[in-house]
């Protein structure tokens, strides 16, 4: 392998090392942007399959593959590292690959503990060249890994072999091993920087007035030594949670790290946990070095909704009026888009405080405002009226005209009460864990959300049978019921349909929207996703009503945005300029991950991981392809 790396390095003096995909957002401020323009808006039709691989989890046991969801996104690592495509299969296998042919060069089984109720799923893997280890020696280039069942495991990039100068013979057990994976795990690949890995956590939602703290870690990327944590709610004796699930970002020069935490828990009960509730719902910039706060953003104060911060701060420069500010921009599951300075956590637009309802539980101290910006505007139309509802014949639509009379329905930020409450989103978002992308320097950005209702309900846990375990989220048509062990309710949580299964808002059920950040308006959208597959039986013709969606998109100079995500098996290439469809391509299973494109050897590769969702009675798979226009 340390040949091969040579070989790679004299090619690429010689080929240029044209535009890769080094981190799981494309870059560490998550732009999701790649300067290849080899594949363009005239030629994106031409694309074909250059190769696939197989992770093998596809031969896993039907109870375990039911849990996973190929999530993983590829990153490509430089010559001196092996120029290997590099991710994780949802059991956290780690796999390099010849770019070029897809052909596997090592593997690494870290072997998890899969004797858990919780889906499955790895999104990425992290790059770092340790400079404290002398050039050419192992472990200079490094793979950083967590597992789900919380291993910090550091391999060498050349030849997938443990650093075992790092932790416990190459691992750091982040928790003790009475922290089961019920409760707390991982899906997000660290950061790292500045001889740091950063590890945020997966915490379990709902169930828990007290779940595990959302503890943020910083180890030193040689030895795994703890060097700093964060605790989002420090001081809130009787809650937990407010974790980073989500990816990180980080402004090297600034020395700053960006955390979008989630909520406190428990999601929908607050009486435990009066006040704003610290750090959570926010963007935390930590001081890269020492872990400690240099300012904060919160977006939802006191949540009772699980509106956590589901996506990557998006870091690019704001560039008005011939000045250029250090800019994040962070979509929320509320169908907001935060405009940050990110040296200050000062909001480059203004934010009012918009008035929202009061509990009707007792003891509950709701927020009485929540912040919203002027610009840009929401990305979801959060009303939903009787005189609104949906549906193919006059049957369903009178059904769900009457299912919304009988809702508590107030607007975004209803507290759910012991009434039937519209959640609009839903916990899904909004956005979700894909997030979006920003065109070069152009304060563009192109993100994929979701748009179906949802509703909630707390009921009085003694008076109810225990239910039995439920998911993380409500699948199409399915109510369930979770007790939030350690208050008096269990939330009850479902997708607002007609008999026919069918939303009961109008279509798009899923979107993409490009937003003008810096001129604060929606410059256009479109329906993202057929519905044709997603019925009692398929249909051989689509059907653009928009699905939900889970994943993200990327955007090239080629013009292009590329996004799966979709349940329809999907993906598709849109005109960055106007939205439309330029090229789509069906694969084995729903491809619910976020590309990466690079060019390697003078051609434009594009990736993405098919390995459909455990979510939606959808079909699992192990597949990662890649495309490419032809050689010739």
């Amino acid at each position: 392998m340390r040949l091969l790396a040579a070989t790679a390095l004299a090619l690429y003096s010689l080929t240029g090392w044209a535009q890769g995909w080094p981190f799981y957002g494309g870059n560490s401020g998550g732009t999701h942007y790649s300067a290849a323009a080899q594949i363009d808006r005239n030629n994106v039709d031409q694309l074909e399959v250059a190769w696939i691989h197989r992770s093998g989890d596809s031969k896993l046991p039907d109870h375990l593959l039911q849990k996973t969801s190929g999530q993983s996104t590829p990153i490509l690592l430089p010559p001196a590292a092996g120029a290997s495509l590099v991710y994780c299969s949802a059991l956290n296998k780690v796999m390099a690959l010849d770019p070029g042919s897809g052909a596997q060069r090592w593997a690494y089984d870290p072997k998890i503990n899969v004797q858990t109720e919780r889906p499955l799923r790895c999104r990425g893997v992290t790059y770092y060249e340790e400079t404290r280890v002398t050039p050419g020696e192992p472990c200079r280039h490094r793979i950083f890994t967590i597992t789900y069942d919380r291993r910090l495991i550091a391999l060498d990039a050349l030849d997938g072999k443990r650093c075992k100068d790092f932790g416990n013979k190459g691992e750091v057990g982040q928790f003790g091993n009475d922290m089961s994976t019920d409760y707390i795990s991982n899906s997000s690949p660290p950061v790292a920087a500045a001889g740091l890995i950063i590890a945020g956590s997966a915490v379990i939602d709902f169930h828990y007035a007290k779940a595990p703290r959302g503890t943020v870690q910083a180890f030193d990327s040689l030895t795994g030594k703890l060097t700093w944590s964060f605790d989002p709610v420090a001081g809130l004796k009787n809650s937990g949670g407010a974790n980073v699930w989500a990816p990180m970002s980080i402004d090297e020069n600034l020395n700053l790290l960006y955390l979008p935490t989630s909520a406190a828990s428990p999601d929908y009960y607050g009486v435990n946990r009066p006040g704003d509730n610290g750090y959570a719902n926010s963007v935390v910039a930590l001081d890269l070095q020492s872990g400690e706060v240099r300012w904060h953003f919160q977006h939802v104060r006191h949540d009772l909704w699980d509106y956590d911060s589901p996506a990557q701060p998006i870091l690019f420069d704001w560039k008005k009026n011939g000045a250029s500010i250090p800019a994040l921009a962070q979509p929320t599951k509320q169908g907001f888009v935060f405009v940050l300075d990110r040296r200050t956590g000062e909001s480059l637009w203004e934010i009012t405080e918009q008035p929202v309802p009061p509990s009707q539980i007792p003891g509950e101290m709701a927020a009485t405002t929540q912040p919203k910006p002027i610009a840009p505007p929401p990305l979801l139309d959060t009303f939903l009226t009787p005189d609104q509802a949906w549906g193919l014949t006059p049957w369903d639509r009178g059904q769900c005209a009457k299912k919304l009379k009988e809702l508590d329905s107030l607007g975004l930020f209803t507290p759910l009460s012991e009434k039937l409450t519209l959640l609009l989103p839903g916990s899904l978002g909004g956005a979700n864990w894909g997030g979006g992308a920003v065109l070069a320097d152009s304060g563009i950005l192109i993100l994929n959300i979701n748009t179906a209702p949802f509703t909630g309900q707390l009921i009085a846990t003694a008076s109810i049978p225990p239910p039995e375990a439920g998911g993380d989220h409500p699948t199409s048509g399915q109510r369930f019921q979770v007790p939030m062990k350690g208050t008096p309710y269990t939330v009850e949580l479902g997708t607002l349909v007609s008999s026919l299964g069918i939303p009961c808002s109008a279509p798009p059920w899923g979107k993409l929207i490009a937003v003008d950040l810096v001129k604060g308006k929606i410059l256009w959208e479109t329906a993202l996703g057929s519905v044709h597959e997603m019925g009692p039986f398929p249909l051989p013709f689509h059907i653009e009503w928009g699905t939900p969606n889970l994943g993200g998109g990327i955007a090239t100079a080629g013009g292009l945005f590329f996004v799966g995500a979709t349940m329809d098996r999907q993906l598709r290439a849109f005109d960055v300029s106007s939205g439309e469809t330029l090229w789509r391509y069906t694969l084995p299973v729903d491809a619910t991950a976020t590309p990466m494109t690079y060019t390697y050897r003078g051609r434009q590769y594009l990736v993405i991981n098919a390995g459909g969702h455990f979510m939606f009675n959808r079909e699992q798979s192990d597949y990662l392809f890649a495309f490419a226009l032809p050689e010739n």
